[in-house]
């Protein structure tokens, strides 16, 4: 870490201490490009999932479900989790970051319904998981073998991604925290 990375290493929705790494997802928007995104319909709700440092260990074990996934802490107010479920009847919900696809889907009920959430949660999403609460997922471009790539193949199907990986090494995009970032649809 440089001392820029005091300032660069930020998201600007970020409000509360406790992560101990922004989320990477969030780093490619601006105010301006919030408020542009707003002004054209688009909602915008706050939650908080701190990320922690299990989020960079690497998966070691030969299968999934023998890897012990590490805990964050997140939340959800009731009143911003009644607001998505209002906006969820006329559109879609957009999750940008993988931080935020797990909160979501831990304080989703088995209806499809997003409770008020407060604590840890230890949510490994990965095969054959089925999401309940998110429809759409920007998020960079991940380290092979760590869950937040497994998420991400979860999400948007092996084929799919296996080509959204070869074409971004075609083209030298970016990768990790300071990487570029994909929609996934």
């Amino acid at each position: 870490m440089d001392e820029s990375d005091k300032a660069d290493y930020q998201t600007v929705s970020a409000q509360k201490p406790g992560a101990i790494a922004a989320p990477t997802a969030g780093l490619h928007f601006t105010a301006p490009l919030l408020d542009e995104i707003e002004a054209r319909g688009t909602a915008r709700f706050p939650i908080t999932l701190h990320v922690g440092v299990g989020t960079f260990k690497p998966i070691t074990v030969e299968r999934l479900s023998d890897h012990q996934m590490h805990s964050e802490w997140g939340t959800i107010s009731a009143e911003i989790a009644g607001k998505i479920n209002n906006r969820r009847k006329t559109g879609r919900t957009v999750a940008v970051g993988t931080t935020s696809v797990r909160v979501l889907e831990s304080a989703t009920d088995e209806n499809g319904l997003l409770q008020e959430f407060q604590g840890e949660t230890d949510l490994f999403i990965r095969p054959p998981y089925r999401f309940k609460a998110v429809d759409c997922l920007l998020t960079n471009f991940h380290f092979p073998k760590s869950t937040l790539y497994v998420l991400v193949k979860t999400f948007g199907g092996d084929e799919l991604i296996e080509k959204a990986y070869q074409e971004a090494i075609r083209l030298e995009y970016r990768f990790f925290s300071y990487g570029d970032a994909m929609l996934i649809v």
